[in-house]
């Protein structure tokens, strides 16, 4: 299966970043790819974290919801949407959720965001603090897998690739593709991002699909790109710059298996 991690430097204005990752989504889709993903925070990087309420749509019903459904079915692929803001039961905060569109426009998955980021980060002499617990709640603890063709696609997003347990429960339960949509920080991205990306897939011997957001955001902040895809020895199959635009790559169900076989350590697993 031919899969693209689309990658965005999305802004204050809704549809022109959807306009634009919907012509990403088109050379994904004519350059073969059935499964596409998109960055966490699609829609919009605001200017506050609390800009996500004024966009925030009703579960199933809404602009941006019906924009996923349209260009799944237009270019008949599975579409992860990154992240988009849907309502939650308290007024003050949404959540930040996953939806995986089939080739027909409908919906296969839902995730919501788990772990949030609640963290300083510091250095060159500058100070970032993000709180996402203010704007949104975090998602029920129970991992979401989906069928993708003859694959299991593991959800999650950005912060949780910090936390292997849930990729761990991802596998246990059948995934062999990870997905990690993303709007990793340019100082944590220079850091870790690729470190963590080949980690994931390494433990759990499946293939990872990252796709993040990237170069500087009308907002000020950072993001640091670098959407990729890994297999599951941890090579880097695919990986772009800090530019708009697509990693793509062909995920070979025949040799995960025989990794897997030769080298079962999912098996040897004791805790």
């Amino acid at each position: 299966m031919k899969v693209a991690a689309i990658q965005l430097n999305a802004g204050l204005d809704v549809q022109a970043n959807l306009d634009e990752a919907g012509r990403w989504i088109a050379e994904a889709a004519a350059a073969g790819a059935r499964l596409v993903t998109l960055p966490e925070n699609l829609p919009l990087m605001g200017r506050r974290e609390r800009d996500k309420l004024a966009i925030a749509e009703a579960p199933g019903a809404g602009p941006i919801q019906d924009w996923l459904t349209t260009q799944a079915a237009l270019h008949g692929v599975y579409l992860l949407g990154g992240t988009i803001p849907l309502r939650s039961d308290d007024p003050q905060r949404v959540c930040a959720s996953s939806l995986l569109m089939a080739p027909d426009g409908s919906l296969c998955a839902r995730y919501d965001k788990i772990h949030l980021f609640d963290v300083a980060v510091s250095g060159a002499g500058a100070r970032e603090d993000y709180r996402e617990s203010r704007s949104i709640v975090a998602g029920p603890l129970h991992p979401v897998i989906a069928d993708v063709d003859d694959w299991r696609v593991g959800l999650s997003v950005c912060y949780d690739l910090r936390f292997p347990e849930l990729y761990r429960a991802l596998v246990a339960a059948g995934a062999d593709v990870l997905c990690v949509p993303s709007a990793f920080t340019y100082r944590t991205g220079a850091a870790h991002w690729s470190t963590l990306l080949a980690a994931r897939a390494i433990e759990n011997l499946s293939y990872v699909v990252a796709s993040n957001q990237c170069g500087v955001h009308a907002n000020g902040r950072a993001t640091w790109g670098h959407s990729a895809i890994f297999s599951p020895w941890g090579d880097c199959l695919s990986m772009i710059d800090d530019v708009p635009g697509f990693a793509i790559a062909t995920l070979e169900r025949g040799k995960m298996n025989e990794l897997r076989t030769a080298f079962p350590c999912l098996d040897h697993r004791r805790l």
